[in-house]
């Protein structure tokens, strides 16, 4: 016997809204079937009543919670609304999928966490590229040995724009650091595998014609001494690989689908030598030559789970009507949102604070897509 569709109502009918979560429930029809939709635009509610003759819409948020038949609420509006919305939500008795940044400051990430354990098994985040296939991938390598013991590494999302929309204005909780930034940031920690014991960054606005930032750099140093670095950037003319990881017998490159890889073979001991105070003859060479036996090759990106971030409302409906464990928990998107407030505060792009009490406000009159 089939399981039960879950109905959903999607909240923000905008870039997300519309371009991404309809396409990825469209492709679980199976699964969901979406019953409601609410924006402050009613244009942008004829066009879902067009797509999906059965979906119920709304100007005004609380009145969507009301709704009956809504089981799940996709919270898809600007980043500044995402944590009063779904506190609003999880109190009308809605299981609620959170677009990324969940939170703009800690404080409210950890009233989301505290909101999850208040309501268990309601609550899920959408950090979606936690199942892109390269980060997939290159963890699977990374965990493999052959590199030997990771020390470093570094993250890329490059292009060159002038970035003119509500994602370049610090007010309305632009910039690349809330933007890209749940994403690569998430992807460094979970590589780490440490806690974090230090934090350097520096943002910069390059080409983005608002105030917010769009160019991110940040070194992460876990408590097990390794380096993550990432880079994310709207002024870069010509990308860098998206990974490189050093370890201490190899190194790995990763641009778009390909992965290069120079490692040692696994077979290759190496002897145990010292380092000697003496001098050196002086028609010597510098260092040591060793008979490295390297092991070079380039594959395709193909992890051993075929899912990709396009599939992660399969992995929410698991979650809700299986009780499977859903593999992003809200500790570690709090974590995240731990890691950018102090980036942010390192910076000159802080953005002003709101009282809770105008975006809850917010919430119950009506919602601002994305």
């Amino acid at each position: 016997m089939a399981s039960k569709k879950i109905k959903i109502g999607i909240a923000g009918i905008g870039r997300a809204g519309w371009g991404m979560h309809c396409p990825e429930l469209d492709h679980y029809k199976d699964l969901y079937e979406i019953v409601a939709a609410c924006d402050i635009e009613a244009d942008r509610l004829e066009k879902m009543a067009r797509r999906y003759p059965k979906c119920r819409t709304y100007l005004k948020f609380g009145d969507m919670l009301k709704d009956k038949n809504v089981e799940l609420v996709t919270v898809a509006v600007r980043s500044p609304e995402h944590t009063e919305f779904a506190l609003e939500a999880l109190k009308a008795g809605k299981y609620v999928f959170l677009e990324k940044p969940i939170a703009l400051n800690y404080m409210d990430a950890e009233r989301l966490v505290a909101a999850s354990k208040k309501y268990p098994g309601k609550l899920y985040c959408r950090h979606n590229r936690r199942f892109e296939q390269s980060f997939k991938h290159i963890r699977e390598i990374m965990q493999s040995g052959i590199l030997g013991d990771v020390y470093e590494i570094r993250n890329t999302v490059n292009s060159y724009q002038r970035r003119d929309d509500w994602q370049a204005v610090i007010e309305c909780g632009g910039g690349q650091l809330n933007n890209w930034g749940p994403h690569i940031i998430d992807h460094m920690l979970q590589m780490l595998e440490s806690p974090v014991a230090e934090v350097w960054s520096d943002l910069k606005k390059v080409t983005a014609v608002g105030d917010a930032e769009d160019h991110v750099r940040i070194i992460l140093k876990g408590e097990n001494k390794r380096l993550a670095e990432v880079e994310i950037s709207g002024g870069v003319a010509i990308p860098g690989p998206s990974y490189v990881v050093h370890g201490t017998r190899g190194t790995l490159i990763c641009e778009g689908d390909d992965i290069r890889l120079k490692y040692l073979d696994p077979n290759q001991k190496l002897d145990k030598i010292t380092a000697s105070k003496a001098s050196p003859p002086i028609d010597g060479s510098f260092g040591r030559k060793d008979a490295f036996k390297w092991v070079r090759k380039t594959i395709m990106v193909e992890a051993s789970n075929p899912d990709t971030e396009f599939d992660i409302y399969k992995y929410v409906y698991n979650a809700i009507r299986k009780g499977e464990k859903f593999p992003v928990t809200i500790e570690q998107a709090a974590e995240v949102v731990r890691i950018t407030e102090i980036v942010k505060n390192n910076s000159e792009f802080k953005m002003q604070e709101k009282k809770t009490a105008k975006a809850t406000t917010a919430a119950k009159k009506g919602t601002r897509r994305k």
